[in-house]
């Protein structure tokens, strides 16, 4: 049975959907002051968005793209104490059109200079949901940085604030393996971006400008596995719609993922846009798209199951990652999470 002491999954990572007006509005209902913000229109092809209190307010960066960072002031205003403020741009506010937000809590903008690796970073960090904003200044040669999660991270994503590729490390990827997030492609090794292995307290970078460029800016978001709240991993995928189950010891709510052995999109299912089995509302995290109507994997109360003979999520013998948030199957308080 899968204890844990969060009891209140919604106190750390929330999925919220909100309508857009082009004027000014405040998003209520998130049920904390988000530190991270990912934003997509449902309705349009328009970018995906990132916030984070460590960059500040106005500062996004696409998932979708290796564009450098922007910032733009009539877009996330301000991170507020039940969500956040938006300004009329039409990524994050067009008239009409249903937006979806994704949002993580970590400590606010007060950060913590982390000298645990040879070059100082600087962390917002969640010691309950084992999440952590790190932003760093490159050194164009093999270093490595703190990442403040109590325990060898096991899903990481770094991004240049210049124009360059996202990289994403999953804990089941041998040392060197990384992936593109604002890619269709495979993975692969190279050891200029990540050098070796994370482990308890630093993550490793070879001297690749996407991660590591001479006085260059990067942000990290960093997460480690917490037991009924979260959990990255792997599965391997059989092809049939009747597809391979995923154990996570919690109700997901958001599941990110890949099949990394193939040329795939990254895909977003969350439960608030599926309310009930099968998940079918789809956004692609590598492209611009409007969200997309096809069946994918089923919800249950202790984890997800693969519902398509495919190689989106189930291709066979692949590879399939993930990065999974949720709801508790039995918490410190004894509440139990039923399936839907």
């Amino acid at each position: 049975m899968a204890y844990t002491t969060i009891n209140k999954h919604t106190a750390y990572f929330n999925t919220k959907l909100y309508t857009g007006n082009a004027s000014t509005q405040s998003i209520t209902g998130v049920g904390f002051q988000p530190d991270m913000v990912w934003t997509k229109s449902r309705g349009n092809q328009n970018n995906h968005n990132i916030y984070d209190a460590v960059r500040g307010a106005t500062k996004r960066v696409y998932p979708n793209s290796n564009s450098a960072e922007a910032t733009t002031t009539n877009t996330l205003t301000s991170f507020d104490s039940d969500g956040f403020s938006l300004g009329d741009q039409d990524n994050v506010n067009a008239s009409g059109i249903t937006m979806a937000s994704w949002n993580w809590k970590a400590n606010g903008s007060s950060t913590t200079t982390n000298n645990d690796g040879a070059t100082t970073s600087y962390i917002s960090h969640n010691s309950t949901a084992q999440f952590s904003i790190i932003k760093y200044t490159g050194t164009g040669s093999s270093t490595n940085i703190g990442h403040g999660l109590n325990g060898t991270p096991d899903w990481f994503i770094v991004k240049a604030l210049s124009a360059s590729d996202w990289h994403v490390w999953c804990n089941n990827f041998p040392a060197q393996k990384r992936i593109k997030l604002n890619s269709n492609g495979g993975w692969n090794t190279n050891s200029s971006i990540f050098a070796s292995l994370p482990d308890a307290t630093k993550i490793y970078f070879g001297g690749g400008g996407d991660v590591n460029g001479s006085g260059v800016d990067y942000i990290c978001y960093a997460w480690k596995n917490v037991t009924g709240f979260s959990q990255a991993g792997s599965f391997i995928g059989n092809d049939d719609s009747n597809g391979t189950y995923c154990y996570t010891g919690f109700k997901p709510q958001f599941v990110f993922y890949r099949n990394v052995s193939q040329t795939e999109n990254w895909e977003i299912a969350d439960a608030t846009r599926s309310p009930s089995n099968i998940v079918n509302k789809i956004i692609y995290a590598n492209l611009s798209n409007a969200e997309v109507t096809t069946n994918r994997l089923d919800i249950l109360s202790n984890g997800f199951k693969a519902r398509i003979n495919n190689t989106a999520n189930n291709g066979n013998g692949d590879v399939i990652i993930y990065l999974a948030f949720g709801q508790s199957l039995v918490g410190s308080n004894n509440v139990p999470c039923t399936a839907r």
